[in-house]
């Protein structure tokens, strides 16, 4: 059996000549031979800002870049009928898709509601700063441009549990929506701020059973309409748990379909909160490992201070690996970006190699360590350039990385592992020894199958050949500051 692999297919700033649906379609092949299993593409739907959205101010999700709305009929990614060629593309080789979904927010309301708020503390959520209060507000979406297609479902204020900007008095502010569903917000998986329902725009409110339902409506017309094979779910911690396990359940029976659906949870400080989310979902999700990223973040950092061989511990990976999605960066930790926490170029080898040759976890490389990036924003010009190790890296998982797993994580600036190879893949088995500091060696065994074999480092950085001993152990070799593979010379 193949192992998985995903891609996220796209960064914040994605600004080439082609647009992404049509990059999609010419790259599908290569990635298939890199061994990709499945892409993420970013939001497909209509955002508040059209043609330039990244998807993320979602405005109509049923709008998949076929109506003239928001000044555009394409998405900033290209057009409904593209986008369902750039599916179609990867799915002909064997690569699933995963759709973006966006439940905590809406944006970009068509008509403005007269609406009784409270303003809260943006610091604590549950302390309400202000008395009942009447603003008008952009809370009712009506999608004329749309005029009823797909669905005639129209969002009001009772759709909402708060919002961010008054029109009339032209105030930004976070205002709890008062509403025959209650006064304040819904409980959440985050206790950050006080109550962490609230993120930005209009807050979708799961406590009115029209929201539940249409939401529901919408999953079953989206599989319906464009085939994906799974979801990413944005921003969990600040939306009803149990909204999103119905959700799940339904979409799942409706569409007789068993997706693949991995959810963000963005947090850096506690993998209990993380096994409490797996806990009050029934595990229905995988969840993104921002800890182990932030442990790289970390170690990128710190250099050879940093101790190697804590490196997975309080991670998900390392507590609950088969429902962990481990990736070394994203869209929201890329540079310029809220959460920049971008690995240092020179430990981007080392991470990639923990999350691509270790068994556990399935791993989620990042558009522009493949393709690059050069962008700028606010005046600040950013250029990142793709891995050069990733596609022996890729390659060394497709054909590879498989077997039994013996760890060394025994030194502070030196550790490895090996892969001892099966049956079912022709000369697979590595080895992957990795310093933070000095230039290091390791006894490691890699299994008798081996012994009297000749391993070299496919990555380059080290030009001795190690030989297997009898009993299946090997002295592997890795460059200052880096990391080598040592595969079967063949």
């Amino acid at each position: 059996m193949q192992n998985q692999t995903l891609i996220q297919y796209f960064h914040w700033y994605y600004n080439e000549p082609d647009n992404l649906w049509t990059k999609a379609v010419k790259e599908a092949a290569n990635l298939a031979a890199m061994g990709i299993t499945m892409a993420w593409l970013p939001p497909a739907y209509k955002g508040t800002n059209g043609g330039y959205s990244i998807g993320y101010d979602t405005y109509d999700l049923y709008d998949l870049g076929e109506f003239d709305q928001k000044n555009s009929t394409a998405t900033k990614y290209g057009t409904k009928e593209e986008y369902l060629k750039a599916i179609k593309a990867f799915q002909d080789h064997k690569i699933g898709v995963l759709a973006d979904t966006i439940f905590n927010h809406k944006a970009g309301g068509d008509e403005i509601e007269k609406i009784t708020v409270r303003k809260v503390n943006p610091d604590n959520r549950n302390e309400f700063i202000s008395e009942e209060m009447e603003i008008e507000a952009w809370t009712k979406f009506t999608f004329p441009g749309r005029g009823g297609t797909y669905s005639d479902f129209v969002w009001d204020h009772r759709c909402f549990s708060g919002v961010d900007y008054a029109e009339d008095v032209k105030e930004t502010a976070i205002y709890a929506i008062q509403n025959e569903y209650g006064e304040g917000w819904e409980n959440v998986p985050s206790g950050e701020m006080g109550n962490y329902d609230y993120l930005m725009f209009n807050d979708i409110d799961f406590r009115n059973p029209a929201v539940r339902e249409e939401l529901k409506k919408w999953g079953k017309w989206y599989f319906e309409t464009c085939n994906i094979d799974g979801f990413r779910l944005d921003a969990v911690k600040h939306i009803s748990p149990e909204f999103m396990v119905e959700w799940i359940d339904e979409v799942k029976k409706e569409c007789d379909r068993d997706f693949f659906i991995v959810a963000e949870n963005w947090n850096i400080e506690s993998v209990e909160e993380l096994e409490h989310y797996i806990e009050i979902t029934g595990g229905k999700t995988q969840l993104f490992d921002s800890l182990l990223h932030h442990n790289f973040y970390l170690a990128s950092q710190a250099g050879q201070e940093y101790d190697l061989s804590t490196i997975f511990e309080n991670t998900l990976v390392h507590r609950n690996p088969l429902l962990a999605v481990t990736f070394v960066d994203n869209h929201d930790s890329q540079p310029l970006q809220s959460l920049e926490s971008f690995i240092d170029f020179w430990f981007r080898p080392l991470a990639h190699a923990m999350i691509l040759l270790r068994e556990a976890g399935i791993p989620c490389v990042f558009y522009t360590d493949l393709y690059g990036a050069t962008y700028e924003d606010d005046g600040q010009q950013v250029e990142l350039i793709g891995l050069l190790e990733l596609p022996e890296m890729l390659k060394a998982r497709l054909n590879l990385a498989y077997g039994v797993q013996r760890d060394y994580l025994d030194h502070p600036n030196c550790i490895g592992w090996t892969r001892e190879g099966d049956e079912e893949h022709p000369n697979s088995g590595l080895a992957v020894l990795m310093s933070n500091g000095d230039d290091g060696f390791k006894e490691m065994e890699i299994g008798e199958k081996f012994s009297g074999k000749i391993f070299i480092d496919i990555l380059g950085k080290r030009e001795e050949e190690v030989t297997i001993n009898e009993n299946g152990w090997g002295e592997f070799l890795c460059a200052a500051g880096s990391v080598s593979v040592w595969v079967l010379k063949v």
